[in-house]
């Protein structure tokens, strides 16, 4: 059994909808500092013409120091309204445009203001589109019992210690950030997953692809069967001490 944990992305790019896929359980990690301008409030789409932009949540005023738990969306502001405006370029090119509106709007139907259930419902309408399970659960919502984390690397493995997890699975991108000999010595195999992120028509051309876009982009343009292939493609990198 595997699990894998990440902060509460905003319409995630492709890896971390494979994470959700292939691994038992899904958490949402939100007991932690926000940090601005990351991925949990905004990510990128195509920009008319060329290049990219970036759509976004506004959120209330906070101290530096507030957990993403504690972060609050600015429902004052039309937000829905200006990222649905910002798709509108997509209607002239995207195969699957109005598929992906229904996908986006199902996600913002639920009224709240926290961030992190905000992207558990964007999250959870996206896998039902692909036909994903979706056993995501919320730290702050689950009342664990861990270990206390004397190290970054440390929440994960005190988790999968308290849930009894045999395998921890995690983007590459933190590789370096873990200590594997921890890990093997609880018993818990550590897993990188890295995504391949391949071509995929944007009606632009091959020179002008940008991968890594939000999963928005990859569903304007592909239908299920293919971003399911799409998302079975990766490479599982192990760490030893």
């Amino acid at each position: 059994m595997k699990i894998g944990i990440m902060q509460p992305y905003f319409f995630p790019y492709l890896g971390y909808i494979s994470l959700i896929k292939h691994t038992d359980e899904f958490m949402l990690f939100d007991p932690v500092q926000f940090i601005r301008h990351g991925w949990i409030e905004r990510n990128r789409i195509l920009k008319p013409g060329e290049g990219w932009q970036y759509i976004s949540v506004p959120l209330q005023k906070h101290e530096q120091t507030t957990k993403i738990q504690d972060i609050k969306v600015d429902n004052s502001q039309p937000w829905q309204d200006k990222l649905i405006a910002q798709l509108a370029h997509y209607k002239k090119r995207a195969p699957f445009y109005n598929q992906t509106l229904d996908v986006i709007k199902s996600g913002l139907t639920e009224k709240t203001d926290s961030i992190t259930k905000l992207n558990y419902n964007t999250l959870k309408s996206t896998c039902q589109y692909l036909d994903i399970p979706f056993n995501c659960s919320v730290f702050s919502e689950r009342n664990l019992k861990i270990e206390p984390a004397k190290a970054p690397d440390e929440w994960a493995l005190n988790i999968c210690k308290a849930l009894k997890y045999a395998e921890y699975w995690n983007p590459p991108g933190g590789m370096d950030f873990f200590d594997a000999k921890k890990y093997e010595d609880a018993g818990i195999k550590l897993v990188f997953q890295k995504p391949i992120l391949e071509f995929y028509s944007q009606r632009r051309g091959p020179e002008n692809f940008i991968p890594g876009l939000s999963i928005i982009d990859v569903m304007m343009f592909n239908d299920v069967p293919t971003i399911n292939q799409m998302l079975n493609n990766y490479e599982l990198i192990t760490k030893s001490r």
